[in-house]
């Protein structure tokens, strides 16, 4: 047993000022409801949960070989505790490669790193209409193709465009095969979007970016999701998503959470990275291909989480949108919340909101090089 932390903790029922204590899991918070403004303790939040990251510190999930531990890692120093390794478009051995990677780094967490829960396999059952960075192996999808991916590495989410024949009724498999299904890189019609939903889809792809625009008369990809979703995924670096577009989301999607979408490049200098086949530049605080496509980013969690500060959400409902949401959407109740039994996944933040310290599973992150 460590010794406890003290602060202002956020907990399931509201702030509580006093301490947590724990070993991989938490074994009791005792202290008293507070506002925390109203003293100059340090906030401890849960850990952040990012379920859309292609890669950090150089490298990139596609790699293979140890990228999974090294991004892992890397985004561990900004407060993520948990990840959904996230695959690009490409031909199925490279997949298979990537997936089997993913794979080990599932079945160990290196000291240090977050914890790899699976797979975002984010194409190549999208719309070759609609690539957004993702290279051009779009494919329709079959079930055993995806169940044979699933020997590789525990697939959580999948990406789709429903538009595409034969996919609506892969959905609904997919689902009745306990693989979360969400539409993106798409250009089905608002009637897509719903009948997606209706066949078991439970959520988007970096809502707003890479599918069918908000329309009065045609309201698209984007309709379909503030209209009926209750997950949806958004990239806050605010260079995706104009700001007043994710207040729109804000209101009209309760459990919306947020992603990094984060590439390579992520906590590395302005230089050339790879985004799966693609040779992809960061500058200026984004990530493009050569023709200016936004290809991914360069956010992490804490930035995500100030970022939404910034916006006007208090840190609770914040830290929820980072955390919170994304565990219940996976159905991981033993992740994204602090409470008696649950893992000991905790980011401590100075009033400024900063990285104090990061716990996973109750070990204590280093944070040089952060």
């Amino acid at each position: 047993m460590s010794e406890p932390i003290k602060g202002n903790i956020l907990t399931p029922g509201g702030w509580i000022s006093g301490s947590i204590s724990y070993g991989d899991r938490v074994t009791s918070i005792d202290g008293d409801a507070v506002d925390p403004s109203a003293n100059g303790d340090d906030y401890i939040i849960p850990g952040f949960i990012d379920l859309h990251v292609h890669g950090g510190g150089g490298k990139d999930i596609m790699e293979g070989g140890d990228a999974p531990q090294v991004i892992a890692a890397m985004h561990a120093k900004h407060g993520t505790t948990s990840l959904l390794a996230t695959t690009m478009t490409a031909p199925p051995h490279e997949i298979t490669a990537a997936l089997k990677a993913i794979g080990a780094a599932c079945a160990a967490r290196r000291p240090g790193a977050a914890r790899v829960l699976g797979v975002h396999l984010e194409g190549p059952y999208i719309n070759s209409g609609k690539l957004g960075a993702q290279p051009n192996y779009a494919r329709a999808a079959t079930l055993a193709e995806v169940l044979q991916f699933g020997v590789h590495a525990p697939l959580r989410l999948i990406t789709v465009a429903p538009e595409i024949a034969g996919h609506l009724r892969l959905v609904r498999e997919m689902t009745d095969a306990g693989i979360r299904v969400q539409i993106g890189h798409t250009l089905g019609s608002y009637e897509d979007g719903v009948a997606a939903l209706e066949h078991g889809a439970a959520g988007f792809t970096h809502l707003f970016n890479a599918m069918s625009g908000l329309h009065h008369r045609e309201p698209g990809m984007v309709g379909a999701a503030l209209a009926h979703a209750q997950y949806a995924e958004l990239i806050p670096d605010l260079l995706h998503v104009h700001p007043g577009a994710i207040k729109v989301a804000l209101r009209a999607i309760p459990h919306l959470y947020c992603v990094t979408d984060s590439t390579a490049a992520t906590g590395m200098p302005d230089g050339d990275y790879m985004l799966g086949r693609h040779r992809v530049q960061k500058c200026m605080g984004g990530v493009r291909l050569p023709d200016g496509t936004l290809a991914g980013s360069t956010l992490t969690m804490d930035q995500a989480l100030r970022n939404l500060v910034g916006l006007g959400l208090d840190l609770a409902d914040a830290s929820r949108r980072v955390s919170t949401y994304a565990a219940d959407y996976l159905g991981e109740t033993e992740r994204g919340r602090l409470a008696p039994g649950t893992f000991a996944d905790m980011v401590v933040l100075d009033r400024d909101l900063n990285i104090k310290a990061v716990y996973i599973e109750g070990e204590m992150c280093d944070l040089n090089d952060a």
